[in-house]
């Protein structure tokens, strides 16, 4: 028999519920971060978990029992509501002790139960959160496929309606938590009779504890780092319940963006965890660590370093008041790219810059397997790589950037940014750095390295509004210092002119030998 579709709009289960009794969130932070303490430090080691593949179920279970992934569930399916500030520090909390955990969590929230509360079937959310709650269930997302990364518009999953259900056929990999997780987000696109595979994609909820979908692991990657979240490639043959598709609002492609979008704006509260770690380990090191009869903090070059390491903690947060602004369920996030893009590549870049920063401070015991500085280089540098290649989302920041000048035939840079909201209050900073003319017809090179300049000018325009707000202010004007001298350094890559490529058959007469007269 056939079910019958429900529409599914964001219903009342998003709105307070007076009935409801809900821990404060005070104590629930804090339990969930004793039973890190415990785990990590009491019972055991943490350095030995952070070396092994995958974390013991032991401790994953205790993890899990308290219930960190009820923040994003909606209040009318047991959860916590789904508020975004709450959300950003619990991914804070994990990041501090473990990546990785927090990494698992955030696939969790914004690749699965976020979009599965938004446009998932209301029968199914009830059963869906259920497991979440009571039995501990976890989810991911699998878009990617082998040969078709950045390039998810073409991807070769497709499916067929049936009678009373989807046939869904196809390879993903590179999906968090392969092999692990309970309930998938599968996308596919539809395959027509003598028309190939349609243009736009859905997305499908895949319980993985029904022998029709179950989804074969092909095999599991040794990745290098985030040794505690499973990788690998999936073989998709499954037979999805027409229940269990999600029911976009507009086009799928637009679903998607939306959820994307969703997702790069919890990138800060995974980063700010972890750069306080890095900043808190610097400073440690730094208070005890003698050379040459001196404390390392007694050195100006290590002070640059830490005052770096502040800065970046001071621009993260930044970062994350604008995720809290926009992240809301209920907003629509599709036309947000150019946010979502600056907030998701800035925080992944602070990431990898304060974990190489601490590695610089701490020397050669960094490079012991079970030490933070050496894990956390490996462990972060993918952040700059999914969910979008930062040198992608830089040209996408200046694509749209250069679209909005057109729009108002405006080829100054900085009129163009004294009269956008989200720079406006940086430009005033900028003026003499900023007064030059965008050339439309740049080359890929140079929109990449506009994009990495307009994401520091609002990663700065952010920085202040919060200084307004309160914020400490000699952290506010540290991170101000350190973005307008990596605004001044951008400007001068952007202005330098040089197309130089590949040379093909560089082996000939470039060998050093013959010209050095032996």
């Amino acid at each position: 028999m056939q079910v019958n579709l429900l529409k599914s709009p964001i219903d009342s289960a998003f709105q307070n519920n007076q009935g409801a009794q809900v821990t404060s969130f005070d104590s629930f932070i804090n339990e969930f971060k004793a039973t890190l303490k415990k785990l990590f430090y009491d019972d055991d080691d943490i350095n030995r978990f952070s070396i092994q593949r995958g974390l013991p179920p032991g401790v994953l279970q205790e993890i899990m029992s308290c219930n960190p992934l009820s923040v994003s569930i909606p209040l009318g399916y047991g959860g916590r509501g789904g508020v975004v500030h709450e959300n950003l520090e619990l991914l804070a909390a994990a990041s501090y002790e473990s990546l990785a955990l927090s990494l698992t969590l955030g696939i969790n929230s914004a690749l699965f139960i976020q979009p599965v509360a938004k446009y998932g079937n209301d029968r199914v959310k009830s059963s869906v959160f259920n497991r979440f709650i009571n039995f501990k269930n976890m989810g991911g997302l699998m878009i990617t496929e082998p040969g078709f990364g950045s390039d998810a518009l073409n991807m070769q999953t497709s499916f067929v309606e049936r009678t009373d259900h989807y046939h869904i056929r196809g390879t993903k990999h590179w999906a968090g938590l392969t092999g692990q997780a309970h309930f998938w987000l599968l996308t596919a696109r539809k395959q027509v009779e003598n028309a190939g595979l349609q243009r736009d994609i859905e997305f499908f909820i895949c319980d993985t504890s029904h022998p029709a979908q179950e989804i074969v692991v092909e095999e599991y990657f040794e990745n290098l780092g985030l040794y505690q979240i499973p990788y690998g490639r999936n073989k998709i043959d499954v037979q999805i319940p027409k229940m269990q598709r999600l029911e976009p609002h507009t086009t799928g492609i637009q679903m998607m963006l939306d959820l994307l979008h969703r997702s790069r704006l919890q990138f800060p509260g995974m980063g700010l965890g972890f750069i306080k770690r890095m900043l808190d380990e610097a400073i440690n090191h730094c208070k005890k660590r003698l050379v040459g009869g001196r404390l390392l903090t007694s050195y100006d070059q290590v002070q640059q370093h830490l005052a770096r390491l502040q800065a970046s903690y001071t621009i993260c947060s930044a970062l994350c008041t604008k995720s809290n602004e926009l992240a809301d369920l209920r907003n629509d996030l599709t036309p947000l790219g150019l946010e979502a893009n600056i907030l998701k590549s800035v925080t992944s870049d602070l990431m990898q810059d304060t974990s190489q920063t601490l590695m610089q401070l701490v020397g050669a015991i960094g490079y012991k397997l079970n030490h933070i500085a050496g894990r956390a280089i490996v462990d972060s540098r993918p952040f700059q790589i999914f969910e979008g290649s930062n040198d992608i989302l830089y040209a996408q920041i200046s694509e749209s950037l250069i679209k909005l000048m057109k729009t108002s035939k405006e080829k100054s840079l900085l009129l163009m940014l004294k009269g956008n909201e989200l720079t406006s209050r940086a430009a005033d900073y900028l003026k003499e750095l900023l007064s030059f003319d965008i050339d439309m017809q740049m080359p890929q090179r140079k929109l990449v390295e506009l994009g990495r300049l307009m994401s520091r000018i609002v990663s700065m325009d952010l920085v202040i509004k919060m200084g307004e707000n309160g914020f400490r202010t000699d952290l506010i004007d540290g991170a101000i210092s350190m973005l307008r001298q990596e605004i001044t350094n951008l400007i001068s890559n952007y202005s330098y002119k040089q197309s130089t490529c590949m040379v093909e058959d560089y082996e000939v007469d470039s060998s050093w030998i013959n010209f050095s007269g032996a």
